[in-house]
């Protein structure tokens, strides 16, 4: 068949598929593909099968998230994957990825990475370094170092992801929740306990119905055999293995006093002894 042939053919083809066509054709010169896959069909793809918590956590639309997870329990690799589709389907979204340090968040980064390699016929990369990726569709995922004079900035954050939060200091994290005051972004944090102090442990504590509260223990990841656990409760002590394992915010070893101690031992019944 002549060119001029298939011409006449392609102006015969009826209007919407012509439209179709075109749309198509649009969408893979930038980068975008026609094909949107949900966040538990993109895990699928890079070969994950999530377990249950996870796949709930995929399907949530939850603006605030906290989860608090054992070690080895997937919790990185899951908020890796909610950043990857935030960031190729939601052109122009801005992904955020903070850590006590820069080396604890090019960790995650990386899962980030890796996720993307495995896949086709999604948005672009036209830019990549060590601590940021930006996609055709106008997308970005950046990299933050841990650090509260050097993270200001940012605005229209689609999504907020900070790993290891119990260890983010609590001005850190009070520098960068503004930046999604504005865009309506979501924030994730992940983490195992450190301590009844901080943040991490106040809006788990006390944070109210706004978050969605995620727990997920050693002993409920399938991954995890229960023989090793013993022995690792027996080889680290019951504190660390609490707090690693069992997702319970314990007391500092060196502290005098609990806090359960010292909240008993405070009542707002006792009459003021000097007017105020």
């Amino acid at each position: 068949m002549s060119f001029a042939a298939k011409q006449t053919d392609w102006r015969r083809l009826p209007t919407e598929i012509r439209e179709s066509f075109l749309v198509a054709l649009q969408q893979r010169a930038s980068g975008i593909s026609g094909e949107k896959l949900s966040p538990v069909e993109l895990a699928e793809r890079v070969g994950i099968s999530p377990d249950p918590w996870q796949r709930d956590l995929l399907l949530s639309d939850d603006r605030q998230i906290i989860l608090l997870c054992s070690r080895q329990s997937g919790k990185s690799t899951i908020s890796a994957l909610i950043a990857l589709h935030t960031a190729l389907f939601q052109p122009d979204s801005l992904v955020l990825v903070l850590s006590p340090s820069q080396r604890q968040s090019q960790e995650l980064y990386r899962k980030i990475h890796d996720s993307y390699n495995q896949l086709s016929g999604v948005a672009e990369l036209t830019q990549e370094s060590a601590l940021r990726l930006e996609f055709s569709n106008g997308s970005r995922v950046q990299v933050l170092p841990g650090k509260e004079s050097t993270v200001r900035g940012f605005s229209g954050v689609s999504l907020l992801v900070i790993d290891e939060a119990a260890r983010v200091p609590d001005e850190l994290y009070q520098s960068v929740r503004p930046m999604i005051a504005v865009s309506g972004g979501r924030i994730i944090l992940l983490s195992t306990p450190f301590g009844s102090r901080g943040f991490y442990w106040s809006e788990w504590v006390e944070g109210g119905a706004d978050w969605k509260r995620v727990r997920v223990t050693a002993d409920q990841v399938p991954r995890i055999h229960a023989d090793w656990l013993e022995k690792e409760r027996q080889r680290i002590g019951d504190w660390w293995y609490s707090q690693e394992y069992m997702c319970t915010f314990v007391d500092s070893l060196e502290a005098v006093f609990s806090t359960a101690d010292i909240e008993a031992a405070i009542s707002s019944e006792v009459t003021n002894l000097w007017p105020l």
